[in-house]
Order: C-alpha cells, then sequence, then structure tokens
C-alpha cells in the first residue's frame, strides 16, 4: 500500500454542519465528508481490495465507495485532519491478518476443578431445601 498516492485518491467535502453555534453554522461550512473509491484505487492491491471489501462489507456503498464524516470541532482543518486519522485507522485495522486460533486441550485439572466446584454449589443446595419429615 503506498500511503502517498492513498491519501492522493481521498476526496473531501466541506458541508453544513448542524448542531450547536449560533449563526456561526448557519454561515461556515465545517463537516468534512471524506470519501474513498475502493474500487478505482492504485494504491490498494488485489489482495488488500479484496480483504477491505469483506471486513467493510457492511460500510461500503453499492459503488464501492466508504464514506465518512466528521463534524466534531467548529473549525474546518480540524474535522479535516480527524477524518483522515479515522480513515488511516480504519484501513490499519481493517488490513491486519489475524493470527489462526492454536486448539489447545482442556487442561484434567480444569476439569476437575469445575465438578468440584458443581459438586459444592448442589451440597449447598441441597442444605437449602426443607426437610423432609
Amino acid at each position: 500500500m503506498n500511503w502517498g498516492i492513498l491519501q492522493r485518491e481521498l476526496r473531501f467535502k466541506a458541508i453544513r454542519s448542524a448542531g450547536p453555534g449560533g449563526q456561526h453554522v448557519n454561515k461556515v461550512s465545517s463537516k468534512i465528508v471524506l470519501s474513498f473509491d475502493l474500487s478505482a484505487s492504485n494504491a490498494l492491491s488485489v489482495e488488500e481490495k479484496q480483504i477491505l471489501l469483506e471486513k467493510w462489507a457492511s460500510r461500503l456503498s453499492k459503488d464501492q465507495q466508504i464514506q465518512l464524516s466528521c463534524d466534531e470541532s467548529r473549525s474546518q482543518i480540524q474535522n479535516k485532519t480527524r477524518a483522515l486519522k479515522r480513515f488511516l485507522l480504519l484501513i490499519e485495522a481493517a488490513l491486519i491478518i489475524d493470527q489462526p486460533r492454536k486448539i489447545t486441550k482442556v487442561p484434567k485439572s480444569a476439569i476437575r476443578k469445575r465438578l468440584k466446584d458443581k459438586q459444592s454449589w448442589s451440597e449447598t443446595k441441597k442444605l437449602r431445601r426443607k426437610p423432609d419429615l
């Protein structure tokens, strides 16, 4: 993956943000919407695109675009940097390949302890019952 090419492929759009801010909100376009076209990307290899398609299946639109929006700050520049950081973290997390789980056997001591605890609970509950007369 080439970070330089990837950052050039990102599209940023500034729109008006909702929320507190009074007249400032009505005049300034501080909300940032970051969009990235996964299918048209030259920065990612075919394998990386396939991994992202699988992991981002619920986030992608029909034309394989992902959109992130940020309106946390009243500053457009801060919102742009936050959206970019969030996108880079999202892509890094998705491209990490999970190691396969090593199947292990349950130790016999754990099985004995579980059965012993189960027996003691059974005894405790037996003692709480009303006696048979």
